[in-house]
Order: structure tokens, then sequence, then C-alpha cells
């Protein structure tokens, strides 16, 4: 994974930023707004990942995508295009479908933005967000959000472990395999229940629950976090006024309806492009200045 250069500003914004990237890409089914969230999204997380973990998050949601693309024009007959009647006599319209198409690539683009947030956003930046607000639910999160890649990590040991020995849950008959995952399964549950000890034993030793106890953080709000927020605002705004002004309206049913491409049109649009591929961008900048630095060495 390289460095990514957004996840090392101020927690609050890079909250802010998955806010309204998620929440433009969850309400918005214009098709320019999913086309650009889609390929942002994308983007971002061959950057944060790269080509083969993209390649395999691909492969998770083609199925998604297939489901919801399908599963629309099979239960929603809505629309005027004809195109054909089903064996069961209910209308496929080109509306259907198409909506169906959408809200595929639409779920699409969530899961790659959230993806990208989990990767971002740790369990640090999470209590610092939220720890003073509701300090237990955010502990919790966290501790759920650390424990379940440890989980599989370990569970991955355990299991190489006892193929070394012979004792792989893929050899032997039916019983010789349950009885090799019990044993699997009863060594994770030893695991987690010492793992929970040792984590309450080290809260209760850095004074957790203790009354007047204070924080420290080494996240500070600088000039550099103060232009971006502001970006993030102005571009976050300049959506919403583009969206109710009705600049950049799309209709799915009865028929397929879109407002001409206005010059304010072009600007949302213009907008929405930069606030998705932003991280991207400054990923991009931030290495050509490092290989242009590099050069001059």
């Amino acid at each position: 994974m390289k460095r990514d250069v957004f996840s090392a500003y101020h927690p609050i914004v890079n909250f802010v930023y998955f806010v309204l990237v998620i929440g433009f890409s969850m309400f918005l089914m214009h098709p320019v707004f999913l086309g650009l969230s889609c390929a942002g999204g994308m983007a971002y997380y061959l950057y944060l990942k790269h080509w083969k973990a993209m390649k395999t998050a691909l492969w998770l949601m083609l199925p998604v995508f297939l489901i919801s693309a399908t599963v629309n024009p099979l239960f929603n007959h809505e629309g005027i295009t004809l195109i054909l009647y089903l064996k069961n006599g209910n209308p496929l319209t080109l509306e259907s479908i198409l909506y169906g198409l959408a809200a595929g690539v639409m779920l699409v683009s969530v899961l790659n933005w959230f993806s990208c947030y989990q990767v971002v956003m740790t369990s640090d930046k999470f209590i610092y967000l939220f720890g003073k607000a509701i300090p237990a639910m955010s502990l919790i999160l966290s501790m759920i959000l650390r424990f379940v890649p440890r989980f599989q990590e370990q569970i991955r040991k355990v299991s190489d472990s006892q193929k070394c020995i012979g004792r792989d849950v893929t050899n032997g008959n039916i019983l010789a395999r349950a009885k090799h995952g019990m044993k699997i399964l009863s060594v994770m549950i030893s695991w987690a229940l010492e793992n929970s000890v040792e984590t309450a034993d080290s809260m209760r030793s850095r004074g957790y629950g203790l009354r007047g106890r204070n924080n420290f953080s080494i996240y500070r709000f600088d000039t550099r976090d103060k232009m971006v927020f502001g970006i993030l605002i102005f571009l976050g705004g300049c959506i919403f006024a583009g969206i109710l002004t009705g600049s950049v309206h799309f209709l799915y049913y009865p028929m397929l309806q879109m407002n001409e491409n206005t010059v304010q049109a072009m600007l949302v649009y213009g907008c929405y492009g930069i606030l998705c591929f932003l991280p991207t961008i400054m990923n991009i900048i931030e290495d050509l200045k490092w290989h242009y630095l590099k050069s001059k060495i």
C-alpha cells in the first residue's frame, strides 16, 4: 500500500469528506454523478490497495451489481418504453432496466467508498472524533473494528499451524474434518477470552473510567487542514445548490427526463468530479513532487 497523503489530514477532514461523497453516492441517481462516483471510488481504492486487491473487490462486487440490475426490471414494471412481455405477462420496460443498472452502479460505488473509508478512518481517528460525545459507543465500535481483522489474522495462523501437523479441515472424512474444525474453534475461543482479559487489564492500568482523566491527541487542525476543509465545504455547497435549483435534474420514471446541459449544470458536474477525485489528485501531485525532488538529489 502506498503512502496516502489524504489519510494524513485531520480526522474531521477525512470524516466530512466521506460523509459528503458517500451521501451523494447513495442519494444521487443521476448517471453523470454515478459515473463520477464509481470512477473516483475505484481510482482511490486502486491507489490505496493496488490492482490485485482491486481485482478481488471487483469480483466480489460483480454479483451485487448483477443482482441489482436483474431484480429491478423483473419486479418493477414502471415506464412507458415497452421492450417485451415476460412469460408471466408483466411488461419489461427500458426505464426499469436503466434504473436497475443505475442502482447496481450506485451500490458498487458505495461499497468502494466504504472500503476506502475503512482504510483511511482508523479506530484512533474514530475515537478522537466521537470519544467525548459517545465514549462508550465509540470505544465499542473501535474495539469491534480492530477485533475483526485481528481475529482473521489469528485464525489464519492457527489454521496454518494445524496444517503443519496434519490436522487441516480439508483432510480426512467428515468426522475428522469436523474434529479438526472444532479444535480450531476451541483455540480461537480461548484466544478471544484471553485477549479480552488482557484488554480489560490494559484499560484498567491506563485509568479508563476514572474521573479527571485527560486525553492525549496527536491530531492538530493546522493551515492545510483548514484549506482542504474549506474546499470540501465549497464543493459540497455548490453541489447542494445545483440539486436545489434543479439544474442537474434527472428522472427514470415514467420516462427518461434530463435537464439541458447548461453552464450551471456543467459547473456542478465539475465540482462533483473534483470532490470524487480529490484524494487521488492530491496523491498524484504529492508523488510528482516527490519524484521531482528525488531527481534533484
